[in-house]
């Protein structure tokens, strides 16, 4: 079956790095979305950055461009967030996931595309 396994998550202040790992196993990696998503106490789940494992394409929310990067290994399924310049806004529960692209405004893309495979995430916490 299919799993998702974040880690990397931690306490660092504002303007501090982390790296998020998520370990998938389970099926086939490749030609399917990959996503990171958060959510802190009272608020909406929202997507962070989000990947299409055949393509490398890479899709972020404004909120993090330039400061997060979504990167992936095939080799070793592993998928991963690189945060850095930190803010304490950044604070939530990171979840990695897997998805299927959909096809909207004329191409296949991830962002906001279906997500149905979910990790157990992993705590952010950024102190100011």
């Amino acid at each position: 079956q299919v799993q998702l396994v974040e880690s990397g998550g931690g306490s660092v202040q504002a303007g501090g790095s982390l790296r998020l790992s998520c370990a998938a196993s389970g099926f086939i990696y490749g030609r399917h979305c990959m996503g990171w998503f958060r959510q802190a106490p009272g608020k909406e789940r929202e997507g962070v950055a989000a990947i299409y494992t055949g393509s490398g394409n890479t899709y972020y929310a404004d909120s993090v461009k330039g400061r997060f990067t979504i990167s992936q290994d095939n080799a070793k399924n592993t998928l991963y967030l690189q945060m850095n310049s930190l803010k304490p806004e950044d604070t939530a529960m990171y979840y990695c996931a897997r998805g299927l692209s959909i096809y909207r405004g004329g191409v296949y893309t991830c962002w906001r595309s279906e997500y149905n495979y979910w990790g157990q995430g992993t705590q952010v916490t950024v102190s100011s």
